[in-house]
């Protein structure tokens, strides 16, 4: 009994001193939201002019949320000129290259389901870090095709 008190007591120790806690800083979540915006602006995708990748809002400006707390926001626009009549194909089709950038490019886990199915008004992406970042991206039928919004939890500085 007394060796498994002492093992705990030293685990916390040391989860302490390396700076393991239960959610992740602020500085860390931030750091990752800055490397999303980079990583747009360099995908094949999305660094091709026709695109008209907007970044509307950096993320490098800590915004209260809480008591103590912040939060970091990115939001983007992007666009992909309609080659058909077809909403739903174009929406498929958006939809597929927005979420394969979030999960390969960007390293989001995606919620499931994270669309919303065959609705021509547009789709919904849903997705998360566990470094403590949300994004949703609207896919819509009209001009711009994305228009992503990404933000830090709210997390002590």
């Amino acid at each position: 009994m007394r060796f498994a008190w002492l093992m705990a007591v030293s685990l916390t120790l040391v989860m302490a001193a390396s700076g393991c806690t239960s959610e992740p800083s602020l500085k860390e979540a931030a750091a990752e939201l800055q490397k999303d915006a980079q990583r747009l602006e360099k995908d094949d995708v999305f660094k091709n002019p026709l695109m008209k990748l907007r970044i509307l809002q950096r993320p490098d400006k800590d915004i209260p949320c809480d008591k103590d707390k912040f939060k970091r926001v990115l939001r983007v626009t992007a666009d992909d000129e309609r080659k058909t009549t077809d909403v739903d194909s174009h929406l498929d089709q958006a939809e597929g290259v927005m979420a394969g950038t979030l999960v390969h490019e960007l390293g989001y886990k995606l919620e499931y389901p994270f669309s919303e199915g065959d609705a021509e008004e547009g789709r919904f992406i849903h997705g998360l870090k566990e470094v403590g970042v949300l994004v949703a991206v609207y896919v819509a039928p009209e001009a711009p095709t994305w228009r992503l919004h990404a933000e830090t939890s709210c997390l002590p500085k």
